[in-house]
């Protein structure tokens, strides 16, 4: 009996049969927490959820996968914004148990399965005063946030994540584990590097590793005048690149830090991470102490990993979010109150517009280095707005774009990992020019058939005529 043509028990059996790791089914106790991701409005069914415990595995589910019909969808963290972590009535190779490390602590690098956290890399890795720049959240999974790009506290100074990457091992379309580097694979190398999912299941990655010894970081609120705004994000293009800062223009939750008066305020809610000596970094964040007295101020000298230790995942229900993303090339006072006054205008229970600068060190790579090609875009910025019924989404969705479209300057790209399934012309606009030509022809060699379609797809080019 061919897999196409089983019953989903005798699929199921035949997956138990084959793999080392669990296969969960809709019967599981365990199985509805396992489907769970992210993104609040997804709630996918898939027929079996495959809790890998290595590449063989990950070879395996691929087959079935591809002799069954079935969908395939590969979870690292579960955050894409349209939960590209699970599948309707197909299968999920579910990388969480994929958790060892290897390093080489003299020679700088380390290997890491990538059902990793970005937070459990960044704690393991600061007991000997080394790290690698990942993104703003500790619970986010190693495997995507490297594929798209990766851009967080240490971007400045040390570049994306992708700028770190060594070396991956990836399991290909047809089954095959290939070691993917500059020297072997090297189209496949430059696609994953910002391509994303497209090519194959990465099991491992290989990174170069940062020495870390000090940090000083933590969050700061300001209010949010558009002055203020403006101001923050002028101050964080002139920092030194040892500083990176994610502002975060929202209501102010309510913090017990912050005074109860200003709950609810539309603040500057700011993260800020200086990869330095501890007199220099807290020198380096008074231009933004002195654009207005602070609500808080919780920017001391602290280890790189508490940047993370305030969120984890699973607290709280799945958010649902409407957004939109872009890049802007710098934020004036009128751009500042658009912001402020778009954010008055809505009752959404979470609304924010997000700004990160990601000049420095990652804007020196050059543009055709790796598959993430908006080296020149300085302002990484993503608007979101929450919803609590479907029927709310349309209307959130309208004001989001609105307001990005009321920010755009013109400047082409977007970040990949911001996108939240929104079609080809955004994924046009993810990949300008001839990089999106290049990434469908490296398609076309890996996964023909599109087998890896469950992400923000390339798909493969058509073959030329005979």
């Amino acid at each position: 009996m061919s897999l196409s043509s089983a019953a989903p028990d005798a699929l199921l059996d035949d997956l138990r049969a084959r793999v080392r790791g669990r296969v969960l089914s809709p019967h599981d106790p365990d199985y509805d927490a396992a489907r769970r991701v992210a993104a609040g409005h997804v709630d996918r069914r898939p027929a079996a959820i495959v809790r890998v415990r290595d590449a063989a595995d990950v070879a395996t589910v691929i087959e079935v996968a591809r002799e069954s019909g079935l969908p395939l969808a590969v979870r690292s963290g579960g955050h894409s914004g349209e939960g590209h972590g699970v599948v309707e009535a197909g299968l999920v190779i579910d990388l969480r148990d994929m958790k060892a490390m290897d390093l080489d602590v003299p020679g700088r690098t380390g290997w890491f399965e990538t059902g990793l956290t970005a937070g459990e890399v960044t704690t393991a890795l600061a007991e000997h005063g080394l790290a690698v720049g990942f993104g703003d959240t500790g619970s986010v999974g190693i495997g995507g946030i490297t594929l798209g790009g990766g851009a967080g506290y240490l971007v400045r100074k040390h570049g994306l994540t992708i700028d770190s990457l060594l070396a991956a091992e990836l399991v290909t379309a047809d089954g095959r584990l290939v070691l993917v580097d500059a020297d072997h694979e090297p189209d496949l190398f430059w696609a994953i590097r910002g391509g994303g999912g497209n090519f194959g299941v990465a099991t491992r990655f290989r990174f170069r590793l940062v020495e870390l010894p000090s940090f000083v970081g933590g969050m700061l609120v300001l209010p949010a005048t558009p002055a203020v705004v403006a101001g923050f994000m002028a101050a964080a293009e002139a920092a030194p690149e040892e500083l990176s800062a994610i502002a975060n223009v929202m209501p102010c939750p309510p913090l017990p830090f912050v005074a109860e008066a200003h709950h609810g305020e539309t603040v500057v809610f700011a993260f800020m991470g200086y990869a330095g000596e501890a007199a220099a970094g807290m020198a380096a964040l008074q231009p933004f102490r002195e654009l207005v007295a602070p609500y808080a101020d919780l920017t001391r000298p602290m280890p790189y990993p508490e940047m993370y230790t305030d969120e984890e995942a699973g607290d709280g229900p799945p958010l649902m979010i409407a957004a939109r993303s872009l890049f802007v090339d710098h934020l004036d006072v009128a751009g500042a109150d658009a912001i402020v006054t778009a954010l008055a205008a809505i009752e959404a229970p979470l609304r924010a517009v997000q700004l990160r600068v990601v000049d420095g060190a990652a804007a020196r790579v050059p543009a055709e280095a790796t598959a993430y090609a908006h080296r020149a875009n300085r302002i990484m910025t993503i608007v979101v707005a929450s919803y609590l019924t479907l029927e709310e989404r349309s209307g959130r969705q309208a004001w989001a774009d609105a307001l990005a479209d009321r920010l755009d300057q013109g400047l082409p790209g977007i970040y990949v990992n911001f996108l939240s399934g929104e079609g080809p012309g955004r994924i046009r606009a993810a990949y300008p020019g001839p990089t999106l030509d290049r990434l469908a022809a490296i398609k076309a060699r890996y996964d023909p058939t599109n087998l890896f379609r469950g992400n923000e797809n390339i798909a493969p080019a058509p073959a030329a005529p005979a």
